[in-house]
């Protein structure tokens, strides 16, 4: 779909063409990309805002224009809900120190689930620890999935806040999100979305969702680096305290104090990176051209298939959450007359082949540590993969079976 639009699929690694499985941890950019970050440079590259000069001003219509293609994106209700931050661990540090600053006290709890980054784990622990609080962890049946028996039964007059993923970035498998923030909502409980693997691959709807926080990162879904969201309702963002003190989070300092500016810009300290908000766009541009629906149907027909093949042609493959759909990501292990043969061996030797593959705990180490497994080989797709892709990888892991024999 598209592949030619992406120029570093061209790229020849150790003599073979690039098959990019690796889309988990960060996505390629296609050209209309590349050229945005180049004509913000080229052409109006200035401070936003404040400047009365023409590039100033043609760089702050650019980055906010960006702001409301992104709340239109997620359908969100206004562009004042739209945070920009450096990406999804961005954000959800901002959201634990401002949320905590204002709601967590001693005694009170937090909900996390145990699919989750560490990225959604280490800033609540950090916020359990200032505050002596309790981090509480969902835990898993045995097919992987979330109790959310003993997730309804957490939920508690102490509990603050649910942090859950809406895809997990280990198994790819899709979290009953709309359901828990039913259940917590029922005790005016608000939700965080870490949604960060699903952004890329499907239709999100914050409004239908109703989850009260959303963050995601622009690097995953064709953007660039450095560049996030986190999103949530205007009347949970102004009862919070800012996160950064400095330039655009301020109406006017006097020594005698502060008073803060108005959202979004309460939470936007210092120069913002307006080359990449507007290099957002043209990703968001990008993928709604082609089609969220579309990109969904295609992406989850080609997981069907890759899961298919492994389980045929890889003797000894160990699926985890196996003949679950799958949405962006399969893990999985591989194993020789019972033993282990290492992910690190097998992505190494995928690599020398030409495919890029992900392998070890995937940023989700009690996950993998509950698996019972030094680690993972994680294979996650984007729009611009194909079946040819994945017969490459079947043929590559073959080889490795061989070799390592």
């Amino acid at each position: 779909m598209r592949r030619e639009e992406f120029p570093i699929l061209t790229t020849q690694v150790h003599g073979q063409p690039l098959v990019y499985l690796d889309n988990a941890a960060t996505s390629q950019k296609p050209q209309m990309v590349v050229d945005a970050i180049v004509e913000g440079y080229t052409h109006w590259n200035s401070n936003i805002h404040r400047g009365t000069h023409y590039l100033s001003q043609q760089a702050t219509i650019r980055h906010e224009q960006a702001r409301q293609q992104i709340a239109d994106f997620i359908h969100a209700s206004s562009a004042r809900e739209i945070i920009f931050t450096k990406g999804t661990t961005d954000a959800i540090n901002m959201l634990a120190f401002s949320f905590g600053e204002a709601f967590i006290s001693q005694g009170d709890e937090i909900i996390v689930s145990a699919l989750e980054h560490h990225s959604n784990i280490v800033p609540w622990q950090m916020l359990c620890e200032r505050k002596q609080a309790t981090l509480r962890v969902i835990p898993l049946k045995e097919d992987l999935t979330l109790d959310t028996e003993a997730y309804a039964s957490m939920l508690n007059a102490r509990t603050r806040l649910v942090s859950v993923a809406h895809v997990s970035n280990v198994l790819g498998i899709r979290q009953p999100v709309e359901e828990m923030i039913r259940l917590a909502h029922q005790q005016q409980i608000p939700v965080c979305i870490d949604a960060a693997q699903s952004v890329p691959h499907m239709p999100i709807d914050v409004r239908q969702m109703d989850c009260d926080f959303l963050v995601f990162s622009g690097h995953k879904m064709y953007g660039p680096t450095g560049m996030g969201v986190l999103y949530g309702k205007e009347a949970w963002l102004n009862r919070l305290p800012p996160y950064q003190g400095g330039g655009e989070m301020i109406q006017h300092v006097r020594w005698e104090g502060t008073t803060y500016n108005e959202l979004p810009y309460k939470f936007e300290a210092g120069t913002p990176n307006f080359i990449g908000s507007y290099a957002l766009s043209k990703a968001i541009e990008y993928m709604t051209d082609i089609g969220l629906e579309k990109i969904a149907k295609e992406e989850g027909l080609l997981a069907q298939y890759a899961e298919a093949q492994l389980l045929e042609k890889i003797p000894g493959i160990k699926i985890y959450a196996e003949k679950q759909e799958k949405i962006g990501a399969i893990s999985f292990n591989m194993y020789q007359e019972g033993r282990l043969i290492h992910p690190f061996d097998i992505g190494t030797l995928l690599d020398q082949q030409g495919v890029a593959v992900r392998t070890g705990h995937h940023c989700a180490e009690p996950l993998i540590d509950s698996l019972g497994v030094p680690g993972t080989v994680r294979v996650s797709f984007g729009l611009y993969n194909d079946r040819e892709d994945i017969d490459r990888l079947i043929r590559a892991l073959q080889r490795t079976i061989s070799m390592l024999s």
